[in-house]
């Protein structure tokens, strides 16, 4: 039997193991940085088959290496495993699907270490949904041994060359003066500042970048209708093409509020969230996947030039190394991504069925890496070629 051949059969011996582990995960939502049992669950499975596991990796609780050597020194390909859930809907996004893709990969690539140069990790990624886990793990160090980054994430399409958007949030506080609303020249109105923030964005809009995006909320806005409020707040999702785009942005919305401040009589406070870089999917690693999965009966598409992106954290890990975030169909088009109806379809036995294929197609894929010198080369000349090197302060 070829080396391919063991590693299909391996993760087609292990089904079973992987449905339980993604159910187990759908069926106990846990949010942000509290991913305890998820990251047990994942963690027993891979020891089980040989991989050493170490928790609590770049100061986060439930971030997770778990690695297996090779009997030969090498590069390092990684699986990139996801289980944190959403509030109110859990696995809306699928990541028990995203973590048990991982650990059947690298199983099924393990199946062969003996006869192959290099390193197999699955890297678990706490708190993608808004805690950006992958953008603290890459401060901590968390990513430097790693060459080469692979996942797949469920969808109502199957993609491959999806890229993503820059995106973070901004959080803006006022301070002003709180007096009765009988004697509003007395006081300083936080919440009319609040307003004049949201109206001066409106007129800036045309001075955007293509392809931003700028939407936001009141968070406080007083506590009396009858008192002028002295605190307000709001706070942005502010989306750009590129982080470079993306800081104009920024820029334009902290020139606002110094406008504001001389206009109202207020103080206010920027606060920035993580910068979540734009996605760069690597061509070459994604074509081969491609070719990989095909022989599962599922061909992969490309995206429309005109279809609407998110931001995520692996694109500041595509920024770093060659990384792929590779999209499988478990429902249908018409089902929305974080829903109830997705979170139902996550479980399915329709998206065990591609959870499965996907896990032979990204093990078949880092086989090829580790074993194609050629490959690995035109990966490289791929990720040279298109990566923006950005500098520490444009991250920030």
């Amino acid at each position: 039997m070829e080396y391919r051949d063991l590693i299909i059969a391996k993760i087609q011996n292990i089904k079973e193991e992987l449905i339980d582990l993604s159910n187990k995960i759908h069926g106990n939502p846990e949010l942000a940085f509290q991913e305890f049992k998820a990251v047990d669950n994942i963690s027993q499975l891979l020891e089980k088959h040989g991989f050493t596991v170490k928790k609590g990796i770049g100061g986060l609780e439930t971030a997770f290496k778990a690695e297996y050597s090779c009997k030969y020194d090498g590069p390092t390909v990684a699986f990139i495993a996801e289980y944190d859930a959403l509030p109110e809907i859990g696995h809306g996004c699928g990541h028990n699907l995203i973590a048990a893709m991982a650990v059947g990969a690298a199983i099924g690539l393990k199946e062969v270490a003996e006869y192959l140069y290099g390193r197999i990790v699955v890297l678990g990624t706490p708190a993608e949904e808004g805690g950006g886990g992958k953008i603290i793990m890459l401060e901590k160090g968390c990513f430097d041994d790693i060459d080469y980054a692979l996942m797949m994430h469920p969808c109502v399409n199957n993609l491959i060359c999806r890229g993503g958007l820059a995106t973070r949030n901004i959080k803006v506080e006022y301070h002003g003066k709180s007096v009765h609303s009988s004697f509003p020249e007395g006081g300083i109105n936080a919440l009319q500042a609040v307003i004049q923030t949201f109206n001066l964005i409106d007129q800036f809009r045309p001075l955007f970048p293509l392809k931003t995006n700028i939407n936001g909320i009141i968070t406080h806005g007083g506590r009396a209708p009858n008192i002028i409020p002295d605190y307000a707040a709001c706070e942005f999702s502010v989306r750009a093409d590129t982080v470079r785009d993306l800081n104009k942005v920024v820029g334009y919305l902290e020139h606002i509020v110094e406008t504001v401040e001389k206009l109202i009589g207020v103080k206010g406070k920027v606060r920035k969230g993580l910068m979540y870089a734009e996605r760069y999917p690597n061509r070459v690693m994604d074509e081969r996947l491609k070719e990989n999965i095909a022989q599962f009966g599922i061909k992969m598409e490309y995206p429309d030039p005109a279809m609407k992106y998110g931001g995520s954290d692996i694109g500041n890990v595509s920024l770093k190394i060659p990384s792929i975030h590779s999209y499988i169909k478990i429902a249908d088009k018409g089902v929305n991504v974080h829903s109830i109806e997705f979170a139902r379809a996550a479980n399915s036995p329709r998206a065990h069925e591609q959870m499965i294929k996907a896990a032979k197609a990204m093990a078949l894929t880092g086989y090829d890496i580790l074993t194609d010198e050629n490959l690995r080369r035109k990966i490289e000349e791929e990720f040279n070629s298109t990566v923006p090197k950005y500098s520490e302060e444009e991250l920030k």
